[in-house]
């Protein structure tokens, strides 16, 4: 086989690995949330997936990877169709692109789980699709400012790109909405409200853990060759660290916090340590993976706790914690353990102050379009269900069935 036909087929097999994502997600929410929303969950995640696609075909695309207008946005063209061949097949990095969109996209869902509509869900996806993901990912993908910077912003697989997107617009979701009746007491106390299937989470997880490796090793977009080769290797080895790493760490600290090692926090910490390590997977050490997955384990334990407690916001799955707050580090580390640019491999910290500036403006953003949009829904068409229909279910409310029969 030539080298383009190698190279589009590892792209393709990358691109079903991360569709398989869809999945994992799908099961960590359903696991996470309560019995009597499962099928709200579920629908929610396949609209993600299927309106996302067809959106993101339809124009997301090209403003993301169009030619470059003033740093900002790509050049919008609709429906592709291009039989062209840039390094790969230029139809399967659309399709690669495509699941990436669907994935930022899926994380909102987390974040306002068991109260939002349905209706204004549909919305919502359309928009984060076809402009939110699209435009902030021009800048770092697509030949954007942020590419430009004299250190240019390095974001290798989405930490911020996908993750931190769909997790600050999921923050806008939950703050708007508010939380689920009953998640806080009018003494102040904060009621835990419990999933109802950690086997559903812990099947996720697994899901989510197997697809990385095709979510960041794609993201080579090449393995031809003996360079590739190595590099896809690294990626795989450095994504399997740090999620490790970050379990382990959720474990132990939750177990001297709390004096049992949870199950849902552990969780919730590989999947931490998996989206800190997408930004920097190709350029750091396994040594510093596994110090990057600690610090992530650690982070999402306490985050989660701050979010719950102190600023009194309902993340029902710990999307926020996870994908934003873990998705910025993440981003942030690599300006610190790079082995090229690094501050602490004697780089300076030109990469580390363009890491924060590249945080900062794609978190303003997508928090700024989440609360446009998420606001807009509310005085309009209205965002949040009824108590009634909160109180019996979404499943049966929503949807006219229920999963459990």
């Amino acid at each position: 086989m030539d080298t383009i036909s190698i190279d589009t087929l590892w792209i393709l097999i990358a691109a079903v690995l991360v569709m398989l994502m869809q999945a994992g997600f799908a099961m960590v929410e359903t696991g996470f949330t309560r019995a009597k929303n499962s099928n709200n969950i579920l629908m929610k995640n396949l609209i993600d997936f299927s309106m996302g696609s067809l959106i993101f075909y339809t124009v997301g695309y090209t403003l993301m990877f169009g030619m470059d207008i003033g740093g900002f946005i790509g050049k919008p063209q609709f429906f592709v169709d291009d039989n062209g061949v840039d390094g790969i097949a230029n139809k399967a990095s659309l399709i690669f692109q495509t699941v990436f969109a669907a994935t930022a996209a899926t994380i909102v869902s987390g974040a306002v789980a068991e109260r939002t509509k349905f209706s204004s869900y549909i919305i919502f996806t359309i928009l984060i699709t076809a402009i939110i993901y699209p435009i902030s990912g021009h800048w770092v993908w697509g030949g954007g400012w942020l590419s430009t910077l004299s250190t240019p912003f390095h974001d290798f697989a989405g930490s911020t790109v996908v993750h931190s997107v769909g997790a600050w617009v999921g923050l806008a979701g939950a703050i708007v909405l508010g939380p689920r009746i009953g998640k806080y007491g009018r003494d102040g106390k904060v009621n835990v409200i419990p999933g109802h299937n950690l086997n559903y989470g812990a099947l996720g997880v697994f899901i989510l853990w197997f697809g990385w490796f095709g979510f960041n090793g794609g993201s080579q977009l090449a393995i031809a060759g003996e360079d590739n080769a190595v590099a896809v290797s690294s990626i795989f080895l450095n994504t399997n660290l740090a999620a490790a790493a970050g379990g382990m760490a959720a474990m132990v600290v939750t177990w001297m916090r709390h004096k049992k090692p949870g199950l849902s926090l552990s969780l919730n910490g590989a999947l931490a340590g998996l989206v800190a390590i997408t930004a920097g997977c190709d350029i750091v050490t396994p040594s510093s993976a596994v110090f990057i997955g600690i610090l992530a384990g650690i982070a999402l334990v306490y985050s989660v706790e701050l979010f719950d407690k102190f600023f009194r916001i309902d993340d029902p799955v710990g999307a926020i914690s996870v994908h934003g707050v873990n998705g910025a580090l993440g981003t942030i580390f690599v300006g610190l353990f790079a082995t090229d640019g690094g501050l602490f491999y004697g780089g300076g910290t030109a990469l580390l102050v363009t890491q924060i500036i590249g945080v900062l403006a794609v978190a303003a953003w997508s928090l700024s379009m989440g609360f446009i949009i998420f606001l807009s829904l509310k005085y309009t068409i209205g965002m949040r269900v009824s108590p009634k229909v909160e109180h019996i279910g979404l499943d049966l409310s929503e949807h006219g069935e229920s999963a459990y029969n």
